[in-house]
């Protein structure tokens, strides 16, 4: 077959694409969407507390770290779309406990709902079962590419829809739209047959290796970085250079855009390259380096946006190479479950890079120190993987 050819999504896989992006979207609305006006709204319903406030803003992506092996698993040994289909259900069901909630406690049980349907690993284990490793990586890339659309619609769309339809009626949209994602799964997808049909035991066991292992940990560091950068950002955007809140939108609208001239080469040179692990550790030191230009030139406007264009191109390139070599690694049997364990931490590290955030924005290194210690947690994944792999040689 021609290279040209083998480069090239052919119908079926832009189908899978088109539909498996629509649905991830979904799921990662539930997650930004609400991020802009959840926390005001659960402090205004009876019983609310900032405590509650906050645990409302995060038992969403709890639930989700808890549950995505299980549902990895569950999508190795019964099929990827009834699993899929049994999560956006559970979406739809929390959406609609959300629309009803009266209380602190109502809402807080809506989101744990919500997250219950982790179907992050089984879409893209479904994604790599449709595709050919040739293109897989520029399909993860559009799967990346709807993550990143979705966190700047929402923080475009979630204070307008708020004031518009309220808190109540964005929960009504995000079931609707798990219902159109319902819809996609069972119409929308092509066919495959490359799940088991029978159940598979103890597989679950190839997706702990210490080959997946330098994976896992890229996924919680980058996610440990992104939430981090994203707890510092709109603070210097407002209080540095003056930018309300309401106006932010425009700059990671900008930002996003101007980062994909970074992301589309890399995309590309890692599909031509023999050594595409060498692009990875390549686009993890220039996420090093856009961290530390974010902690020694945040006070610069100009310094700040270069910096974010920089780290938003490597991000990108990552955020779809990532689960791109896991998908390859895993092999089918355990590949859901092992793109579960990779969601796992990929929460976890957002988890963790929120609370880090917080507490060092608050201590005496501020803005810097959050920056500096995001960047730190990039070069402790970098470092460890070179570390074994040396030790594995000897």
């Amino acid at each position: 077959m021609p290279a040209e050819a083998r480069a090239a999504l052919v119908p079926a896989e832009r189908r899978a694409v088109a539909a498996l992006s629509a649905i991830y979207a979904t799921r990662m609305l539930g997650l930004f969407l609400l991020l802009p006006v959840l926390a005001l709204h659960a402090g205004d319903l009876p019983g609310g507390t900032p405590l509650l406030a906050g645990l409302a803003v995060g038992a969403y992506g709890l639930a989700q770290a808890v549950m995505q092996i299980p549902f990895g698993t569950w999508s190795d040994r019964y099929g990827r779309r009834p699993v899929i289909v049994a999560g956006l259900v559970l979406h739809v069901a929390g959406s609609a406990l959300g629309y009803l909630a009266g209380s602190a406690w109502a809402l807080i049980g809506a989101r744990v709902v919500q997250g219950l349907g982790a179907v992050s690993g089984p879409v893209l284990a479904l994604l790599a079962d449709l595709t050919r490793a040739s293109v897989r990586t520029r399909a993860m890339a559009l799967i990346g590419i709807s993550i990143g659309a979705s966190f700047v619609l929402s923080l475009v769309a979630g204070p307008l829809l708020a004031g518009a339809i309220g808190v109540g009626g964005i929960f009504a949209l995000m079931g609707g739209l798990g219902i159109a994602a319902i819809g996609l799964v069972l119409f929308a997808l092509p066919a495959d047959a490359s799940v088991p049909v029978a159940p598979v035991r103890h597989d679950w066991q190839t997706a702990f290796t210490p080959r997946l292992a330098p994976l896992y940990a890229g996924v919680f560091a980058l996610h440990l970085s992104l939430t981090a950068v994203f707890v510092a950002v709109p603070t210097a955007l407002q209080d540095l250079h003056g930018l309300p809140a309401a106006g932010h939108w425009r700059v990671y609208l900008g930002v996003f855009a101007a980062s994909l001239l970074l992301t589309v080469p890399l995309i590309l040179w890692s599909e031509r390259s023999a050594r595409p692990a060498a692009v990875v550790r390549g686009a993890g030191w220039l996420l090093i380096l856009a961290q530390l230009a974010l902690a020694f030139a945040h006070a610069d406007r100009v310094g700040l946006m270069a910096a974010l264009v920089l780290y938003f191109g490597a991000f990108n390139f990552l955020e779809a190479r990532l689960p791109a070599s896991l998908a390859e690694a895993a092999g089918t049997s355990a590949r859901g479950t092992a793109l579960g364990v990779f969601a796992t931490c990929q929460f976890l590290g957002a988890f963790a890079g929120g609370v880090a955030g917080g507490l060092l924005l608050g201590s005496a290194t501020a803005m810097p120190g959050v920056f500096l210690v995001a960047a730190a947690a990039v070069a402790g994944w970098l470092f460890v993987p070179a570390a074994n792999q040396r030790k594995d040689a000897r």
